[in-house]
């Protein structure tokens, strides 16, 4: 294992740790959409894009990732690389970490593990493209992403395109009332589709301004209940999301052929996620990444809010 001891879990750059000492804006950022959700070389134009945006808004990014066996908040450009190289890069859950720190590993941080390690870290204000969240066919298989319940015990504030549309987003939304975990739509009383701007489903709760979603912040801490997150969802512009009747026509197609080729278990999402880039002639990918850049932009002014509020 690193030696790194285990108060310095993550390890933070030297600009997240005078960021964080001086009471400014950090925004946290997973690295899976870097190392596995992108083709090279752009996936590393749009890992510096993300952070550049970050600071675009006046706060400091910290994406977070594990390399040879250290977690990191905040990459140099030298890791960004490693990560975005892809060779022998692991994605890793929160419950991959103790492995992968005690073997030496590198891999990427999903929403569980980036969620866990941020908060560990200090940071309040996560941006992300879309949740896992409770897979079709639920009562058969009792597959349901790991970010559900990490979230349901993590004090993060998540600003996302709401949950990847592949899944059963109604499923979903139940599970996260039953764990607990607050959603606020922001600008909008529909919960998005991730590539779309409405899954059809309803938000009980709207704002419209950054420092609302700070206030409910700063209502949860002054609850005292128990350390779950915040989701302030967050949809993709109608101008950029996919076409709704393509999304819904290849999804039903990836849907059968999954089913048909007998996929199951974490092979899903990513089977899912590349065929809907392969049908689309890569319509899907663009979507994600403008609702990416919206979450980054809107992650930014809320961590400038919350650090306002202190």
């Amino acid at each position: 294992m690193s030696q790194h001891r285990a108060s310095e879990i993550p390890v933070l750059s030297a600009e997240v740790r005078e960021a964080l000492t001086r009471g400014r804006p950090v925004v946290a950022l997973e690295s899976t959409i870097i190392a596995h959700g992108l083709p090279r070389p752009r996936n590393l134009e749009v890992g510096l894009e993300l952070e550049a945006l970050v600071r675009a808004e006046g706060a400091v990014p910290a994406t977070i990732a594990v390399v040879d066996g250290v977690a990191y908040a905040g990459l140099d450009k030298d890791r960004l690389e490693r990560i975005a190289g892809g060779e022998g890069v692991r994605k890793l859950g929160h419950r991959d970490l103790a492995p992968a720190l005690a073997t030496g590993a590198t891999g990427a941080t999903t929403v569980s593990a980036t969620a866990f390690l941020a908060a560990r870290a200090g940071l309040r204000v996560f941006a992300t493209g879309g949740l896992g969240g409770v897979h079709r066919e639920w009562a058969q298989t009792q597959d349901e992403s790991a970010d559900l319940s990490l979230l349901a015990r993590t004090r993060i504030t998540v600003v996302c395109a709401g949950v990847k549309s592949i899944l059963d987003v109604p499923g979903t939304l139940q599970r996260l009332e039953t764990l607990g975990v607050g959603v606020l739509g922001y600008r909008t009383d529909r919960f998005p589709g991730f590539y779309l701007s409405d899954s059809g489903e309803p938000v009980d709760w709207t704002v419209h301004e950054p420092e609302e979603v700070a206030a409910v912040m700063a209502a949860q801490d002054a609850l005292g209940g128990a350390d779950s997150a915040l989701l302030v969802a967050n949809p993709v512009a109608r101008e950029e999301q996919m076409d709704p009747e393509l999304h819904d026509r290849v999804l039903a197609e990836a849907l059968a052929e999954c089913h048909e080729r007998g996929i199951t278990g974490q092979a899903v999402t990513p089977f899912l996620l590349g065929f809907l880039v392969r049908a689309t002639n890569g319509a899907s990918l663009e979507a994600n990444l403008a609702a990416v850049r919206g979450n980054v932009r809107l992650g930014a002014r809320i961590a400038g809010a919350w650090a306002a509020r202190a």
